[in-house]
């Protein structure tokens, strides 16, 4: 009795339309062989959340979209044979190569989503775990490993197209010296952002400036081609790489402390109070706790001034964060007024002295008198010199 209902069951896909029946069955196991997988990846990547690697998540995740597509394109091309055959139309001819090439593109696109969740699933961890990654490196190494894939898919396209490879790197070679020299400038920053990647002057994030470019600002994005700044005004500056080529470019973000160097000035009526000014302000900055007593500190009188004693203190700060050097620069700067108040002395501002040598004469000839012979018109006290005048 079984035997003869799978007979009659088999039946059906014989005769006319018995190819329906066989589209109908490919197509309904492709949705149901989709539906299982992923449940069966959406189970697996609740488990490897909960692990301490980052690949077995990333796999899965960027596996979820490119199977399911390509479970879909295969049963697809499968019930596109079925009905090439029993129809004989010569377009279905096209099935095998097009089923060939999605299979590539699938691959290649699954690549690239690997590739990608990594590089986002290794910032993330070092932002949330603060483990040190240089974000510059994985961004060119993730490119670089993107570009690989698309050449290496496209060549496989061509080669399953039936075109010779190694006729087609033939071809490139010689026409890449003609767009080399169409393309030279583009060529030329491509070249500058692969050494940018090599030599890492600068990382995503660093405060850079160049001395010889009105160039400054915190760099957001390094591309293949230019390299986005963020000016200190929250502008963006775009830069192209073959500049960094040819200028220099100084990164303050990379230096290991900040200087504090300033010159202070005293009275000359303080003159015997700023040897010990001097040492007691050097002492403080042996003593202060944001200080670096193992660099370079100096203290020292150096220049008698037009109008004041100087003296300068030359020192560098732990930090390198720029507002919290600042707040050590003025509490420095704060002490030190202090020190100079303690010892009843004062900062000099800038002043004038005029001598004059024979005095002034409050009676007698005045100036004006001597120099043009006759005293100026008198005004009796007490009266407008207009009224003198006109009176």
């Amino acid at each position: 009795m079984d035997f003869e209902f799978l007979k009659q069951s088999f039946q059906v896909f014989q005769g006319h339309w018995g190819w329906i029946a066989q589209v109908f069955v490919v197509v309904f196991g492709a949705l149901l062989l989709d539906m299982v997988q992923k449940r069966i990846l959406r189970r697996l990547q609740q488990r490897f959340a909960t692990t301490a690697s980052l690949w077995d998540d990333a796999l899965v995740e960027a596996s979820l979209k490119p199977l399911s597509l390509l479970i879909w394109l295969l049963g697809i091309a499968f019930a596109a044979e079925i009905v090439g055959q029993a129809t004989e139309a010569p377009i279905f001819a096209l099935v095998g190569p097009l089923r060939d090439i999605g299979v590539v593109a699938i691959i290649a696109w699954a690549l690239t989503r690997l590739i990608h969740v990594v590089e986002l699933r290794l910032i993330a961890r070092q932002t949330r775990d603060g483990k040190p990654i240089d974000r510059t490196t994985v961004d060119a190494v993730s490119k670089l490993l993107r570009v690989t894939v698309f050449i290496t898919a496209s060549l496989i396209v061509l080669q399953t197209l039936g075109f010779s490879v190694s006729g087609v790197l033939a071809f490139g070679g010689i026409g890449g010296i003609a767009v080399g020299f169409a393309a030279k400038d583009l060529l030329a920053n491509f070249f500058g952002g692969l050494m940018i990647y090599l030599d890492r002057p600068f990382s995503v994030g660093d405060w850079i400036r160049s001395p010889d470019r009105e160039m400054e600002g915190t760099v957001e994005k390094i591309g293949w081609r230019q390299t986005k700044i963020r000016t200190f005004d929250k502008r963006p500056l775009y830069v192209p790489n073959a500049t960094f080529t040819s200028v220099a470019v100084e990164n303050p973000s990379r230096m290991s402390h900040r200087r504090i160097f300033e010159t202070i000035g005293l009275r000359y009526a303080d003159a015997d109070k700023i040897r010990p000014i001097v040492a007691e302000v050097r002492k403080m900055l042996t003593h202060h706790e944001e200080i670096d007593e193992s660099q370079t500190l100096m203290v020292n009188f150096t220049t008698f001034g037009a109008s004041s004693l100087d003296f300068f203190i030359y020192c560098f700060t732990h930090t390198t964060v720029w507002t919290e050097y600042h707040r050590v620069k003025e509490d420095v700067l704060l002490r030190i007024h202090d020190i100079i108040a303690a010892h009843g002395a004062e900062i000099a501002f800038p002043t004038s002295t005029v001598h004059v040598p024979d005095g002034l004469s409050l009676g007698g000839a005045s100036p004006l008198e001597s120099a043009f012979g006759q005293a100026p018109e008198q005004v009796p006290e007490g009266r407008p010199a207009a009224d003198a005048k006109h009176g």
